[in-house]
């Protein structure tokens, strides 16, 4: 079964981008695999709380996220 486990900071989504997300991941695991894995391929939208991850030894929080925008 094909899974996909995204990490997107919390509040940054509306339910609407998310559904979109898993569209078009399942879309692309199909285009990958073939049609048949959409039915059983899986895909999970984490929201991470403001603070709770970072890159580079740096802890992100939304602020610093969208100041860099």
């Amino acid at each position: 079964m094909p899974f996909a486990n995204l990490k997107v900071p919390a509040g940054t989504l509306t339910a609407e981008q998310k559904e979109t997300l898993v569209g078009k991941v399942t879309d692309l695991y199909a285009e990958t695999f073939g049609d048949a894995v959409r039915a059983n391929t899986m895909v999970l939208v984490d929201e991470v709380v403001d603070g709770g991850w970072g890159i580079r030894g740096e802890v992100l929080t939304l602020a610093k996220i969208t100041a860099r925008s």
